[in-house]
């Protein structure tokens, strides 16, 4: 894992994010009293660019890190005992003396911090404790994966602290995807994790998920007079666990009726041979929703190509028609459980009209709430802005740039 000076990671934005790393250092001193930081680290969040839904299945997926990034000031110490609190929240407390999953903590941030430790000393490498504080620009509920930032910035620190930054990102989205799963209780797949510790566009095959194939791909979509937008219709993900876990949940009951655990497995000619057999073994909606995975599969792989290649006008289409895959197939638009809110589907309604045939469109990350993703014209981004400003409130359409490293520590 890399170590990178604050120029060569901030670019132009590096005097105020010096200001903000010194806010954080006095916010430590303000916690552990005595005590200055020795250690500075950061980690990104993430936007998903294809292959929605998909990596759950050992699918392929596109996805990027973006320049919003959490923080934190660190001091080892030797008692063993992880100290953590992030600006805004209580203290998280973690003994590593017990590493083994903690009912109380589960969906708790202290869970992944557990987590994290846990899976790394179970791989061999050495934890301890130390001093941090946090402080992040990772939206939360914006599909962003705040949540995988701060795993990655766990294992980075542990990583740098205690093994001489040895731990690769492939193993520390590894790592943080078992404590996601394990310890938090999320069944989440490894997307999020692997394009936060990657780093740049990052085309993943997750085949054998323990062995990921895992290519990074150079694009500047700025050179090409784009700008990447994510827009926040305030929606809320409280009680949206199970619309989450039914996504997998359906896809592997197709799965399953063909000997499979997992749709990567299965035989997309036999499955539409089957279908009649499969909707009634599975139903309609799970259906569908496998129709999905086959069909954005591929797409991912095309849209990686489509960026190495160059064809950024192919790109923007194929993004488009996965986003269309995830409305009308995948249904990870708006909640079963609560059709009169609707903020993406109205957003994608407001952005089509919007680029007017320019540019790509599509639900972003897990969806049901939360975030959609577009690629809008430079000549055009004032008043894109403006039009779903208006309609979602001021700030919530976030300008975002790819960057290009994962987890660091930062000089």
């Amino acid at each position: 894992m890399k170590v990178m000076k604050m120029e060569k990671l901030y670019g132009g934005a590096a005097a105020e994010q010096r200001e903000r790393y010194k806010a954080l250092d006095a916010f430590f001193s303000e916690i552990f009293p005595g005590e200055r930081p020795e250690a500075h680290f950061s980690a990104p969040g993430r936007t998903e660019v294809g292959g929605n839904h998909t990596d759950h299945n050992h699918g392929r997926v596109l996805a990027a890190a973006v320049d919003l990034d959490v923080i934190a000031s660190v001091r080892p110490t030797e008692d063993n005992v992880i100290r953590l609190q992030s600006v805004g929240h209580s203290m998280d407390t973690v003994d590593l003396s017990d590493l083994a999953p903690q009912e109380t903590e589960r969906e708790h941030s202290a869970s992944l911090i557990r987590g994290v430790a846990a899976r790394l000393s179970e791989l061999g490498y050495r934890v301890g404790g130390f001093h941090a504080v946090t402080t992040s620009r990772v939206l939360k509920g914006s599909g962003l994966s705040s949540s995988a930032a701060f795993e990655i910035l766990v294992a980075t620190i542990l990583s740098h602290l205690y093994n001489g930054g040895k731990v690769d990102p492939v193993t520390a989205a590894q790592v943080s995807k078992y404590a996601e799963n394990v310890f938090f209780g999320k069944p989440s797949g490894l997307l999020d994790q692997m394009a936060a510790s990657m780093g740049g566009f990052t085309a993943m095959d997750f085949a054998d998920p323990a062995a990921p194939k895992v290519e990074r791909i150079d694009f500047d979509l700025e050179k090409n007079g784009y700008a990447l937008c994510v827009v926040d219709t305030g929606g809320s993900h409280s009680d949206l666990t199970g619309e989450y876990a039914a996504i997998p949940a359906e896809m592997r009951k197709v799965a399953s009726f063909f000997g499979k655990e997992f749709l990567r497995d299965v035989d997309e000619e036999a499955f539409y041979a089957n279908l009649p057999a499969v909707r009634k073994a599975a139903g309609d909606r799970a259906v569908l929703r496998a129709i999905h995975f086959f069909d954005d599969d591929r797409l991912a792989v095309r849209e990686a190509e489509a960026l190495r290649n160059g064809d950024f006008e192919s790109f923007l289409r194929l993004v488009t028609a996965s986003g269309l895959s995830s409305q009308t197939h995948l249904q990870n638009v708006f909640s079963a459980a609560n059709p009169a809110e609707q903020g993406i589907v109205l957003a994608l309604a407001l952005i089509e009209r919007e680029l007017d045939g320019r540019g790509a469109y599509r639900v972003h990350g897990g969806g049901f709430a939360g975030t959609v993703q577009a690629y809008v014209p430079l000549a055009r981004l004032d008043a894109f802005k403006k039009t779903l400003e208006a309609v979602f409130g001021e700030g919530s359409c976030h300008v975002l740039h790819v960057r290009a490293v994962g987890g660091v520590k930062v000089e």
